[in-house]
């Protein structure tokens, strides 16, 4: 038995699928530790595998490959270094079934023998020690994980040199049940190896939730969380550890890697925590914009392209996308491209040259004039004596969303669309035009939001920004009113109700599922929440072909919200 324990939190990027990459930040993490005195280090939930790994758990050469590399690590512990506590889909032949939960195909060539858990792994003196099974299944929002796990029991302690830790795997710090069954087997400190997703104001919720847990048991607690973007999830960090006593111990920095270490020493009142490293978290808008940032980063790094092409339009969503882009990649791996049109104002073309200056962007400039000629010649035939509407202005983003096209498969640098979530929610947007793209990172940020997140860039440089210091946009891009410029003297309020109230509005639709009349009590006419619901509603159509983009809020557009595209419910005023 051991009265002093030093573990340490490693809150690690890894890549769904990168076993063998996964594996190396482990020992990068594990060597750190070492030189610090570690005895233990706990690294993310699923942290081999990368979160969420979905149907590649369905995969059996995938959970074959998971199990080799932690029998690689397992054995390297045997060197007397600090042992390894680690997450990892794992296999238990004892169980029967396929890893899904469904009895095997009798026809199957290889059936996968046994079911697949998300497990915590103990690995120490070169073999795995200890194996726990994640109890508690999300299967809510973005998580489906009932859908590719079994659900473990109720787990109980493992024993580490003689000290009893109660190892919950995410989920089950969320209910009270997991922590009930440990603390009632003896469990002295808990530990929670975590995937949690950031949203905005999600790391009070889940240091609430901690102290839930630590006040029900009396136990003192270490949240080890992973860091960086997959798909459209982007995981904070921000690892914490809490004393019995419900006592920040230890903070780890937010939108990067780390590992740091605390210290605990074994006293008549139970394990106590001595003060560690504490770094401030990241709120508000300086949150918002390192998720942005950091989404963007691993989604472009992590799928291979060398950087990014922008149809830079001189308006404010293109130009925050394009400065976000500047700040994750690098202002050398930002193309702009701007592509006037008979209506694009000189205002515009002004604007869009001074924020690629300000921000050392290549700005090329490709009309569309001819394009649309070359359509009008062609349709002629089909349209003769139909007036012109927004077949015409569709056109016109169509051709550009083709030059863009073009530019990435010539160039090979993936497109970034730029639509916000307020334009996105209402169907204000073109399929196969500003729709295109293979990312967009202001998906789930509403246009107020990208005003805001505007004017905090121009006072604020984010440590972790590869950009340019000071003003990134210029004043006149945010003071302007909004304009798609596909017609004459075209703003984006002869369509939509203004932004403030439209995103309110949107926000109660969205994220709390309010009725009309609820909505309507708020201050706002019944007929323009009306029609901004029945916006909504026809949009989804849009939405399903849209690019993925960074989730921010509590219900972004994808699996978070599944709507049918057909769909005849008619909510009640």
């Amino acid at each position: 038995m051991t009265d002093r324990l030093t573990i340490a939190l490693a809150q690690i990027n890894p890549t769904v699928g990168d076993l063998a990459g996964n594996a190396v930040r482990l020992r990068a993490a594990r060597a750190a530790a070492a030189e610090g005195g570690a005895d233990l280090v706990v690294a993310p939930e699923l942290c081999i595998s990368g979160y969420p790994p979905e149907d590649l758990v369905l995969k059996p050469d995938f959970v074959k490959g998971v199990a080799a590399v932690v029998g690689e690590l397992a054995a390297e512990t045997a060197d007397g270094g600090p042992a390894l506590l680690i997450g990892a889909p794992w296999r238990d032949d004892s169980q029967g079934g396929n890893g899904s939960g469904q009895p095997d195909d009798p026809e199957a060539a290889t059936p996968l023998r046994g079911r697949v858990y998300n497990a915590a792994l103990l690995l120490d003196g070169g073999q795995v020690q200890a194996v726990r099974y994640k109890h508690d299944l999300p299967n809510y929002g973005v998580f489906d994980e009932a859908r590719v796990f079994a659900a473990g029991p109720l787990p109980g302690p493992i024993s580490f040199r003689g000290v009893r830790l109660g190892v919950m795997v995410c989920e089950d710090m969320w209910t009270p049940d997991v922590t009930e069954c440990l603390e009632e087997s003896g469990a002295e400190i808990l530990i929670v190896p975590n995937g949690s997703p950031f949203e905005t104001d999600k790391l009070e919720e889940r240091q609430q939730l901690a102290i839930q847990r630590i006040t029900e048991s009396g136990l003192p607690l270490i949240y080890v969380n992973q860091v960086g973007g997959q798909d459209e999830l982007v995981f904070d960090g921000a690892s914490f550890a809490l004393d019995a006593g419900c006592r920040l111990r230890a903070h780890l920095p937010a939108f990067q890697e780390a590992v740091g270490l605390t210290h605990w020493e074994r006293t008549d009142e139970g394990w106590t925590c001595r003060d560690g490293d504490l770094v401030e978290p990241l709120e508000g808008l300086d949150a918002i914009y390192s998720a942005l940032m950091l989404g963007l980063r691993d989604y472009v790094g992590k799928s291979g392209f060398p950087g990014v092409v922008i149809g830079l339009s001189g308006g404010v969503d293109s130009a925050l996308s394009a400065v976000i882009a500047a700040d994750a990649l690098g202002p050398e791996q930002v193309h702009c491209v701007m592509m006037p049109s008979p209506y694009t104002s000189d205002q515009s073309l002004e604007d869009a040259a001074a924020l690629a200056r300000l921000n050392g962007l290549r700005l090329d400039q490709i009309g569309i004039q001819p394009a649309m000629e070359a359509f009008e010649g062609m349709l002629r035939p089909v349209f003769d004596g139909l007036p012109a509407d927004t077949t015409e202005e569709n056109i016109q983003a169509r051709a550009r969303g083709i030059a863009l096209m073009a530019i990435s498969n010539k160039l090979g640098k993936m497109v970034l669309s730029t639509g916000n979530k307020s334009e996105m929610s209402v169907g204000y947007s073109t399929l196969y035009g500003d729709m295109c793209g293979g990312f967009n990172v202001l998906k789930d940020v509403y246009k107020t939001t990208v005003y805001r997140l505007c004017q905090w860039r121009n006072q604020q440089r984010p440590a972790a920004a590869q950009g340019f210091q000071g003003r990134t946009i210029p004043e006149r891009i945010i003071t302007r009113a909004p304009s798609a410029e596909l017609k004459p003297d075209q703003t984006d309020q002869d369509s939509l109700p203004p932004y403030d109230e439209l995103d309110d509005i949107l926000a109660c639709l969205i994220e709390r599922e309010m009725s009309l009349a609820e909505i309507a009590k708020r201050g706002h006419a019944l007929e323009t929440v009306t029609r901004t619901w029945r916006m909504l509603e026809n949009a989804e159509y849009k939405r399903r072909q849209a690019p993925p983009g960074v989730k921010i809020t509590r219900r972004s557009f994808g699996r978070d919200r599944r709507y049918p595209i057909v769909n005849a419910f008619k909510s009640p005023l």
